[in-house]
């Protein structure tokens, strides 16, 4: 497994295993796709992705936003064909040392609520949550839900 920054013209593979990765663990609650290709393409333009690259294809991805002394990630996405395997974890580490490495002092993240088994992934890597937040405008969910925000120190 090989972890590297994305370049623009992975921005496919980039969509293609967040919204497979996301309808694996959302499905029950969204009936459309996380991402969109346009979307990723901005988001490359002047933000990071970390990749983790099995075999030549993006086995994972990490989205990270570096802003002063706090950093932002989200859309942390495994192909399901590799969960379990770690690929989550070392994604994190990348992405906490790459923000750490870039004058950061702390880390956020927000979650869904109904994803129960996300805040304890972060809990156990020293996240801690820090209130809550309306869901993103055009989401749609099928069951009421809302963003639990979390946070961790880097240094």
């Amino acid at each position: 497994m090989h972890l590297r920054v994305a370049e623009i013209h992975g921005a496919e593979a980039i969509t293609a295993v967040i919204n497979l990765a996301f309808w694996v663990a959302e499905s029950f609650l969204m009936d459309r796709d996380r991402m969109d290709l346009e979307s990723v393409q901005s988001l490359l333009q002047s933000r990071k992705f970390l990749l983790a690259d099995h075999g030549g294809a993006v086995a994972g991805c990490v989205y990270v936003e570096l802003k002063s002394e706090r950093a932002y990630l989200g859309l942390l996405s495994v192909d399901p064909k590799h969960q379990k395997a770690g690929v989550g974890s070392r994604l994190m580490n990348a992405a906490e040392d790459y923000c750490g490495k870039a004058g950061c002092r702390f880390i956020d993240l927000q979650v869904i609520n109904l994803r129960q088994e996300l805040p304890s992934f972060y809990r156990n890597r020293g996240y801690v949550e820090t209130g809550t937040a309306p869901l993103t405008p055009g989401l749609r969910p099928k069951l009421p839900c809302h963003f639990v925000k979390m946070s961790k120190q880097l240094t």
